[in-house]
């Protein structure tokens, strides 16, 4: 399988600028992976770093669901590997699996799109109880990518040490 990045365009109005950039970020991740076996993408980096490509997958799960989810959309739901809303729990990947990961990072990614395409605009806000303040989907769309291009940036160090690939 080989993931293919969508074209950012490059006049666009602003929720399509911010939808194309965090697209190209989701994208990305999975090229990342491409390719891979289960035991590559456990692959830690270095001690005492447990940090692994699908550990960056399940942590971008819990990311999507929690930005999406909970806060936009209000629903009460856990995290999915913890209940005690621990984030750093995803990324202990020591067990996981390729289509679990990639199951339910595609999951939360499917409802991040439906509910931010149905927002009336990037002025929408909730509440973020975490943080106790309000947030509008703008911020949540801008903190989305800017959350994406770090941890690719960490995606692409991975590669590289798995297989020496490089680049995007």
């Amino acid at each position: 399988m080989t993931t293919e990045r969508p074209r950012i365009a490059m006049i666009a109005d602003e929720r399509e600028t911010l939808r194309g950039f965090l697209e190209f970020h989701r994208a990305t991740l999975a090229m990342k992976c491409d390719g891979l076996s289960d035991e590559d993408l456990r692959r830690q980096s270095m001690p005492p770093s447990t940090l692994s490509l699908l550990g960056l997958v399940r942590h971008m799960a819990e990311v999507e669901r929690n930005w999406f989810r909970r806060v936009m959309a209000g629903e009460d739901i856990p995290l999915v590997w913890s209940d005690s809303f621990d984030f750093q729990a995803a990324y202990d990947a020591r067990e996981a699996t390729r289509a679990e990961a990639f199951a339910a990072w595609e999951a939360e990614v499917a409802h991040a799109r439906r509910i931010e395409a149905e927002a009336e605009s990037l002025d929408v806000t909730a509440h973020a109880a975490r943080w106790g303040t309000d947030v509008s989907l703008r911020t949540v769309m801008q903190h989305m990518i800017l959350e994406y291009g770090r941890h690719n940036g960490h995606a692409d160090l991975l590669r590289e040490g798995i297989d020496g690939t490089v680049g995007v």
